[in-house]
């Protein structure tokens, strides 16, 4: 590893210790959370990728700046790219430094970041610490052969750093195709020697793209590793306000007992995306908005929001819990299901006006079908078949191009049973709402009545506010990666979906897409681009007297 050219000092080689520097500087970040996770080495799979340059330098930076990276530690890339340790080094810089607001490419060594919120000041010491401890492997992912060289740099890195068995883990920060070739190179070359190893493996979405491809994949990973050992990652549920649905829910006590179907009528979470294909229509066409937005974070956070109260705060009571809310969900199959189409709507955006700049038709847009029935937008009323929420829908939606970017939940309550204002009065009542705002511009909103000042009684909407960056302004709201591999390295799966919650979540979808696929003659529902979806969405609530929420494109707070 060659030493850093922004500093005199010298610097200790892959998987070292902080330099004194350094812990000084962590000292009262680290007392936070002393523990820290075990010696690790981090393998990054696609290392010259976007995931890894955007996302994953960043949150080690984050962590290694606040003194929770393991110690020792090392990172260790992995592409095809013909690179050594320093242009590895290098590029990261250059990464690190644009994703933390420098620009393209300004220094990294004291360099004030201006990226909003978030973005942190580039510190010298804590990148000269991370660029000690990263080194390169060249790796055609699709051969067998090259994982040879893998082995050989981790061993190299095992025997510097005089731990005798870190823990190993295996970011697959790839296209899905590459999940299984790499299993069978990290086995192949002796990486790996079977499940139940001090190696761990991390997963990105998506996984699988039914419930039988995913299956498959699961059965593949376990012949490699236990399912402790698996991290399949989704970054919603590293988002900070994600996770204080379980303490919204279990730390208050005014809302766990109305958290059931005797108060609520019903749930929506919504999912918009303002921006369309982005250039990503090939794979779009592949996906949709199901297998992109459905499979996946809507059906954690419908999870959240929904299960019992477990036994304990723990990685396994959590993901029990979840699966079990997950087995009561009524399937999508038979008259109600895709062909009736009472309870599922799918649609795609054509164009329209977005925030003021005119948008393509997804049907416009490159490397797109002109005649796919790929949807861009779906919207699902999901059923839980269970003692707390019988008879309670909750709504689901997530669409592309719609008029801001916005993922919530909002819950609504039950009307009085009999309201004994003047009729003016209850002409302007609207039923109490709890918002769970999850980006941007994360808060809480509860929605109740109260009497407008004045002789008569009117009854006006008003709403309680909490804010969390007014509420927490000494504290960024970290990236959800910066969690997410924290935890990963600690060996904390509790935000983690397990294998039986993925099969789970393709089980119950896969009657959806499958109805979808084998209706080609109905006319595809559309929605203009800069719109909250399809008329057929709005049919989906209004059929049971209820309307979907117009978040404000504007307005921070929750829509009124």
């Amino acid at each position: 590893m060659e030493e850093s050219t922004g500093s005199g000092e010298e610097l200790k080689g892959p998987m070292s210790s902080s330099p004194a520097n350094v812990a000084s500087s962590m000292e009262s970040a680290a007392s936070v959370d002393s523990e820290r996770p075990e010696p690790s080495v981090l393998v990054l799979f696609g290392a010259s990728g976007d995931l890894v340059r955007r996302k994953l330098i960043p949150a080690l930076y984050r962590l290694c700046r606040d003194g929770r990276l393991p110690e020792p530690f090392a990172v260790v890339g992995v592409s095809r790219r013909d690179w050594d340790d320093a242009r590895f080094c290098e590029e990261m810089r250059i990464a690190l430094h644009k994703a933390e607001g420098g620009g393209e490419s300004g220094a990294a060594g004291g360099a004030e970041g201006s990226g909003g919120k978030g973005a942190v000041a580039v510190e010298s010491d804590c990148w000269q610490h991370l660029e000690a401890s990263m080194s390169y492997a060249q790796c055609d992912l699709n051969d067998i052969a090259s994982y040879a060289v893998l082995k050989e740099k981790l061993d190299e890195v095992v025997g510097a750093s005089g731990v005798e068995n870190p823990v190993r883990i295996h970011y697959l920060s790839v296209s899905p195709d590459f999940f299984v070739p790499i299993v069978d190179g990290l086995e192949a070359s002796g990486v790996v020697t079977g499940p139940g190893g001090r190696d761990r493996i991390v997963v990105e979405k998506p996984f699988g793209r039914d419930a039988s491809s995913a299956a498959a994949l699961n059965e593949r990973l376990r012949r490699a590793f236990d399912e402790e050992q698996i991290y399949r990652i989704d970054h919603y549920l590293g988002k900070e306000t994600v996770q204080n649905i379980l303490v919204l829910r279990f730390g208050n006590a005014i809302f766990e007992p109305i958290w059931n179907r005797h108060y609520i009528d019903h749930v929506q979470i919504t999912v918009a995306e303002q921006l369309g294909m982005e250039g990503r229509g090939g794979y779009y066409e592949r996906s949709g908005a199901v297998r992109d937005m459905f499979q996946n974070h809507l059906m954690q956070l419908l999870a959240l929001t929904a299960m019992e109260p477990p036994a304990a705060f723990s990685a396994g009571a959590i993901r029990d819990e979840k699966a079990k809310l997950l087995l009561s969900l009524r399937p999508f199959d038979g008259p109600r299901g895709p062909g009736g189409s009472e309870r599922v709507v799918r649609a795609q955006y054509t164009a329209g006006n977005v925030r003021g700049e005119e948008s393509l038709g997804y049907l416009e847009e490159p490397n797109v079908d002109q005649g796919s029935r790929t949807e861009t937008f779906a919207a699902l009323r999901v059923e839980i078949d269970n003692w707390r929420w019988k008879g309670v829908p909750f709504f689901l939606r997530s669409g592309k191009r719609m008029p801001t970017k916005v993922s919530e939940i909002a819950v609504q309550f039950h009307l009085p049973p009999q309201l004994v204002f003047p009729q003016a009065a209850a002409d302007a009542f609207r039923p109490n709402l709890l918002a769970l705002r999850l980006q941007p511009n994360e808060a809480i909103s509860l929605r109740f009545q109260a009497k407008a000042p004045g002789p008569d009684i009117n009854m006006h909407p008003v709403q309680l506010y909490f804010d969390y960056d007014g509420a927490f302004q000494q504290q960024e709201l970290a990236d959800a990666y910066v969690w997410l591999l924290h935890d990963c390295m600690g060996g904390d799966s509790t935000l983690f979906t397990r294998g039986d919650t993925v099969r789970l979540a393709w089980e119950l979808l896969d009657p959806v897409l499958s109805g979808w696929r084998a209706d080609t003659t109905s006319p595809m529902p559309t929605y203009q681009a800069g719109s909250w979806g399809p008329p057929e969405a709005d049919a989906l609530m209004t059929r049971g007297g209820r309307l979907w929420r117009r978040p404000p494109v504007d307005d921070p707070t929750p829509a009124r």
